[in-house]
């Protein structure tokens, strides 16, 4: 074909280029019809929103603020204020229901006495509807009654006095209908969440007297019987042997129906990484309440994954990060992980083989990395390998390892220098906060230790310890204080340079001291930070939530790194910053000024809680 149209002949050409002609003033007349019926789509849409304008427009006003966004929320009159199409019959019985709707609504709240008054004036051609509500005394609580009925009166008595702790509707408060029914509910799940896993409320009165503005109260939960756990019914398990969730399982046959021990064998399986989710329920038959089988479903990750991310941090700048995970090495569900990350400090690679997980959740693995480090015009070449096993719980995790180090450090006063060491490790970490991501109170704990013997595959006897911590103090409802401290410790009667640099300690950043550049708090030689064998940092930081996402703080933070205790100095700054509680995790924006250098940075972080 394209070689029988570079032969046509001139006249073929010519109606070839009238066709084209042609097609171009058939475009161009298209283009100017669909441009005016555009316009005039627009013009009409326009006529049709003026003909379209609300009805009437509605004010309510009315005292507490949380009864008038109720009220708005909820009353007919409010939600069909925007609509077009409400008549005038309509509309007249919108305006006689209201002053019933207001009664509801208000006695959910605790107003049983309302003054209700509606207004309806015509402005400009459009009806303004007043709701004015004068809600009168708030109704409080006068008593409490809870009483109980069941095995609880006589086996367990600490579950009655939880339950009794956990209703959170006291004499004195204020009555709703949201805060009954919150108190009856958690008060039951408390109730139900140890033992009693059929318990129910047998009968819950509110004897509202409103002459007096007054509530009394009464419950009477049934216990039900007592409950005991029984095998695993395990379901979902296609691709992994099926010991993987009974090698986790924190539960016996025959103990005692506990929700934290049932949440406990939850996380040990999404711990693992052969399971995309978890559900696990118990048949909550009172006439089977003893070895109730513990229904496990699970959905299984394929064999293979893949996963990547990039991030920013001023401590860093970009990074890039990757992994690959094979989980049925030898056919045995053996885990198989090679994962890289790199960015402007740091490079990072590492391979893992780890066995499934043994009986009560121990993990042995083997592992072996190479990490590169360049900051504060140090440069620092670290392979690492060895065998580790480990354990994780909902609240503790352990780990033993034997890792052996070979290091270089290369600096700008010295000729590059190696250092290595086979070091027995030990790790305990501890979490113990209200919420795991956005914690308001309680701490997080981490220690190491280890140690390294001459002649053993290392140049230097040493004993290595480090430990880190945070803690966290509500003040009041919006406010948080956090305390952060770190201190490590290499004790050795040589120098430092006879041990591995990636076990020593420097100071600085956003992590760290605030106010200093990242690792720039050290042993200064020729400008090179090199790394110290004592390291001591803490920060006091002020938190205030101005709304559930955002707040601000104000912080101290001091710190030190040094290899001769007595001749430390040490380094403090202080700034300010922004707090978001992000659908990741904590977002910190941090503005520092580091005392001793006179020098303002800022920082970004994504503090998630170790």
């Amino acid at each position: 074909m394209p070689r029988a149209l570079r032969g046509e002949t001139g006249q073929a050409r010519g109606r070839a280029r009238e066709r084209e002609a042609l097609a171009r003033c058939w475009l161009r007349a298209s283009l100017a019809i669909g441009l005016g019926l555009l316009m005039l789509l627009l013009a009409a849409g326009k006529a049709h929103a003026a003909s379209k304008a609300p009805s009437y427009k509605v004010e309510v006003v009315a005292e507490p603020r949380a009864l008038r966004r109720l009220l708005e929320q909820h009353l007919d009159i409010s939600r069909f204020a925007k609509r077009p199409d409400v008549t005038d019959d309509q509309f007249s019985f919108l305006i006689t229901a209201t002053p019933q709707q207001v009664r509801d609504l208000a006695a959910t709240q605790g107003y049983f006495s309302p003054l209700v008054s509606t207004d309806v004036r015509t402005v400009d051609n459009l009806r303004q509807v007043t709701v004015r509500v004068e809600p009168g005394p708030q109704t409080k609580v006068t008593s409490v009654d809870l009483s109980f009925r069941g095995a609880v009166l006589t086996e367990d008595p600490s579950r009655e006095n939880a339950t009794r702790f956990a209703f959170s509707l006291h004499e004195g408060q204020p009555f709703s209908q949201g805060a009954w029914d919150d108190a009856k509910n958690a008060s039951l799940h408390e109730l139900q969440s140890r033992r009693y896993l059929a318990a129910k409320i047998y009968h819950s009165e509110a004897l509202i007297d409103p002459r007096t503005h007054t509530a009394k109260l009464s419950v009477i939960y049934d216990s039900g019987p007592t409950f005991t756990m029984g095998q695993l019914d395990v379901q979902g398990m296609k691709r992994y042997p099926e010991r993987i969730v009974h090698n986790v399982n924190p539960i016996s046959p025959g103990d005692i129906y506990d929700t934290r021990t049932v949440a406990e064998l939850q996380r040990q399986l999404q711990n693992t990484p052969y399971f995309a989710s978890v559900a696990i329920d118990l048949d909550d038959n009172p006439a089977k309440p003893l070895d109730t089988p513990v229904h496990v479903k699970v959905s299984e990750f394929p064999y293979n994954s893949f996963r990547g991310g990039v991030g920013y941090s001023t401590d860093n700048g970009p990074l890039v990060q990757g992994g690959y995970t094979y989980l049925n090495t030898f056919g045995a569900a053996w885990p198989f992980t090679v994962e890289g990350r790199a960015d402007n400090t740091q490079q990072y690679g590492q391979i893992q083989l780890s066995m499934p997980p043994g009986q009560h959740g121990w993990t042995n693995s083997a592992l072996a990395s190479y990490t590169t480090t360049d900051v504060s015009d140090t440069r620092i070449y670290s392979i690492r390998g060895g065998v580790q096993r480990s354990r994780t719980s909902q609240f503790l995790d352990y780990s033993y390892s034997l890792l052996f180090y070979d290091d270089q450090l290369d600096q700008n006063a010295a000729p590059p220098s190696r250092a290595h060491a086979l070091v027995p490790g030990w790790s305990w970490t501890r979490r113990d906060t209200d919420d795991p991501l956005f914690p308001r109170r309680g701490n997080l704990i981490h220690v190491e230790a280890g140690f390294a013997v001459k002649g053993l595959l290392a140049d230097q006897s040493f004993i290595r310890g480090y430990a880190r911590g945070q803690q966290y103090f509500p003040i009041g409802v919006d406010d948080i204080v956090l305390i952060r401290a770190e201190l490590g410790g290499v004790f050795t009667s040589g120098s430092s340079s006879g041990i591995p640099a990636s076990l020593l300690f420097r100071a600085g950043g956003s992590n760290s001291v605030r106010g200093y550049g990242f690792q720039s708090i050290g042993n200064n030689v020729a400008g090179s930070i090199l790394p110290t064998k004592y390291l001591l940092t803490s920060a006091a930081e002020y938190q205030h939530w101005f709304s559930h996402n955002w707040g601000a703080a104000v912080f101290f933070d001091i710190g030190t790194a040094t290899d001769t205790w007595g001749e430390k100095v040490f380094y403090p700054g202080a700034g300010v910053g922004a707090r978001w509680r992000s659908p990741v995790g904590p977002v910190n924006l941090d503005v520092a000024y580091g005392i001793r250098d006179n020098r303002v940075r800022p920082y970004i972080t994504l503090g998630i809680a170790f």
